[in-house]
């Protein structure tokens, strides 16, 4: 602790800083809780903190203190010290690291039981035979739920859900579709061995959990997806409805096919080629799905991830809140650490090329939408977290305070800084899907007077570069490789191609050849 030249005391507690201003601490919390003075004949009131605190993420008690955050001080600091030790060791099982701080602050004396964040979880109230675990949840110490206790037994054995194995034979299991797509992404051959090495498989034969989530035939109830389409803002009428019940290869398809089925995607004709306009970034919604499937919680029986479209957005729901218990709306996105609460399937989803190798997902979710062309507007996605249930939400690009953007409102925005022109549609194609049929809607702008002038005007760009633009405003950190994989040709012709966009001011390719991005640039 430290005095600064202001008179404030400043207490270091698990690298935050508290503060006492006239006689006062500064409000109770995740880490922290105060007690007016020690309780002798009802030690469960403040043990199960200690017990919390070593369950979560650590934590202190302030002695001392009363709820109001008023410093009171203690009579006999020894005394209550040494009765808080001999209660730990005697009621908590296993014992977690404490340290018993004393501070004095003009002439009280209070006293901080700093309990750390233990690796042997779960840390036990044992009394009457009876033993509870708790965690910090907000400002209170609950008792632990049974999917909080198996996460606490799982970290305490260093072990995660996934990795751990059944009894289930692999050899009466096939992973035909794993690695039929292992060698569409990767572009290698599959070999069996890897089953083991990605540890979908253990030694002596049997499927992990994760591998029960890959095989051809899985069974595993909760690895499910519910997808539905509904009538505009609100969960009212539904479009279309339909369950998926099948490995995580074939969710993540069954999810992306549903999403490009019931939401629209729109296009301007430049002079020389045709400008995209998607609701929302293919990728960034890749990404999010890859995210909910990835770090749901699968120890819980009865849920799985919801994909629901509405006409402004769509959004993602799975079980399972943060793994370290906070709110990611409480939290600083570009600065939340990649913890994976299944780290099997996703070293499994990194291998099929369908996720960042490091880094967190939502960050880069967060990066696609920065990262559209400058005539798509960015709403960068929206993360929100509850009790036992993660939520993202992706807003539609194409969609304004009034409703759809109508078409000449398009053009406008494809290249705000000319005057209005009038605006032909060259027409418009709508294709309106029923029970469960898809529901795609398609709008063309003639924009002769937008975009390259001059002699450019004549020359249309290649289908290659064409499909260059329409990838690079799907996905605006894709590579060159990863273009000729997608388009069919020689990395030499999309190279070739780019130059030429490159040249003829259309494309544009910011930040390091490494960590960079292409950008579509329309200009007057």
């Amino acid at each position: 602790m430290f005095v600064n030249d202001i008179g404030v005391l400043y207490l270091y507690n698990n690298e935050k800083i508290m503060q006492i201003h006239d006689n006062r601490l500064i409000a109770e919390c995740t880490s922290y809780d105060f007690k007016e003075m020690l309780e002798r004949k009802k030690v469960k009131s403040w043990l199960k903190s200690v017990s919390a605190f070593a369950n979560t993420d650590g934590g202190s008690l302030f002695y001392g203190v009363n709820d109001e955050g008023e410093i009171v001080g203690l009579e006999n600091v020894q005394a209550d010290a040494d009765f808080i030790s001999e209660m730990i060791k005697a009621r908590l099982d296993p014992v977690p690291e404490v340290q018993l701080i004393p501070i004095e602050h003009e002439g009280r004396t209070l006293l901080e039981v700093k309990v750390k964040a233990g690796v042997l979880t779960p840390y036990y109230y044992y009394q009457d035979g009876t033993r509870t675990a708790f965690v910090r949840v907000g400002n209170e110490s609950v008792e632990c739920n049974s999917q909080q206790l198996l996460s606490l037994v799982l970290k305490g054995t260093h072990m995660t859900w996934d990795s751990l194995p059944t009894q289930v034979d692999a050899n009466k299991h096939s992973f035909i579709i794993l690695a039929n797509t292992f060698r569409e992404q990767t572009h290698q051959e599959w070999n069996d061995k890897y089953l083991e090495s990605f540890g979908l498989v253990t030694s002596d034969g049997k499927l992990t959990n994760a591998g029960l989530l890959f095989v051809d035939n899985c069974t595993v109830f909760q690895s499910r997806i519910f997808c539905t389409r509904w009538t505009g803002l609100y969960k009212d009428d539904a479009i279309s409805s339909v369950e998926h019940r099948a490995n995580l290869v074939l969710l993540l398809k069954y999810g992306m096919d549903f999403i490009k089925n019931y939401t629209m995607s729109g296009w301007v004709k430049m002079p020389n080629y045709r400008l995209n306009l998607p609701d929302y970034s293919d990728r960034a919604i890749f990404e999010g799905l890859v995210n909910h499937l990835i770090h749901r919680d699968y120890t819980v029986m009865g849920g799985e991830v919801h994909i629901d479209i509405y006409d402004d957005r769509v959004e993602l729901v799975s079980p399972g809140a943060m793994l370290d218990g906070t709110q990611i709306q409480d939290r600083d996105i570009y600065n939340v650490p990649s913890i994976r609460r299944n780290p099997v399937i996703a070293d499994m989803f990194t291998q099929l090329d369908y996720m960042e190798k490091r880094g967190s997902g939502l960050r880069k979710m967060r990066e696609l939408t920065e990262k559209l062309p400058n005539f798509l507007p960015g709403k960068e996605p929206l993360y929100k977290t509850e009790a036992s249930s993660f939520f993202t939400t992706f807003y539609n690009l194409n969609w304004g305070e009034n409703g759809r953007i109508p078409v000449e409102e398009v053009a406008e925005r494809v290249n705000s800084t000319l005057e209005k022109y009038p605006v032909n549609e060259e027409g418009s194609e709508k294709k309106f899907g029923v029970n469960g049929k898809s529901s795609v809607k398609r709008f063309g702008v003639n924009a002769e007077r937008f975009g390259v002038k001059g002699e450019d005007a004549s020359k249309r760009v290649s289908r290659t570069g064409q499909k260059i633009i329409d990838l690079v405003i799907s996905d605006p950190s894709i590579t060159a490789e990863a273009m000729s994989v997608k388009i069919g040709v020689s990395k030499r012709a999309v190279e070739k191609n780019i130059k030429e966009l490159r040249e003829r001011g259309i494309l544009v390719h910011e930040g390091s050849d490494k960590a960079g991005y292409w950008r579509i640039i329309v200009k007057p």
